[in-house]
């Protein structure tokens, strides 16, 4: 395989909070999603791909593998969490102007239907449902390439200015 069909390399790390607090929360996660900025690192677990953020809609895709099966064979609902969250958190992002953060306060999740490795891509689409002052709520959805609902949570978010100087 040659450098113009090699799969691009994805860089992991967490963006200093200055540069993070500069943007408009859907530039910043544009960032990420385009890759001119890192990747968070839980991502690798998951791997997300086809990623697309709107000011309080995001989507992307993910396939659960051999990688994420728990004791019982199946894959694990961390899997899951870690798709929900993101999405639902990533929603609330893209919502906030500069200099405003974000973290979960809860989340509730449920269930479905079981993935395996044999599922194939998997869409998670996380959106808004009111974005105030100190306080956001968000759902997201996991469906399969049938439209299947295998997942939905939802959360509550607190939402605060960054610190300046950090």
């Amino acid at each position: 395989m040659d450098d113009r069909t090699a799969a691009p390399m994805i860089e992991y790390g967490v963006t200093p909070t200055h540069v993070m607090a500069s943007m408009s929360g859907v530039d910043f996660v544009r960032a990420i999603f385009d890759g001119r900025l890192p990747a968070p690192p839980i991502m690798q677990n998951v791997e997300p791909f086809d990623s697309t953020a709107e000011n309080g809609h995001v989507v992307f895709h993910s396939v659960p593998g051999f990688r994420h099966y728990n004791p019982i064979g199946s894959v694990h609902g961390g899997y899951a969490a870690i798709l929900l969250d993101s999405a639902m958190g990533l929603a609330v992002h893209t919502a906030l102007p500069a200099g405003t953060g974000y973290t979960t306060l809860e989340f509730k999740i449920s269930f479905i239907r079981g993935m395996s490795q044999d599922s194939g891509p998997v869409r998670t689409e996380g959106k808004t449902l009111n974005v105030g002052r100190r306080a956001a709520t968000a759902e997201a959805r996991i469906t399969d390439a049938t439209g299947r609902l295998l997942a939905h949570a939802t959360t509550t978010c607190l939402v605060f200015e960054i610190p300046k100087g950090t």
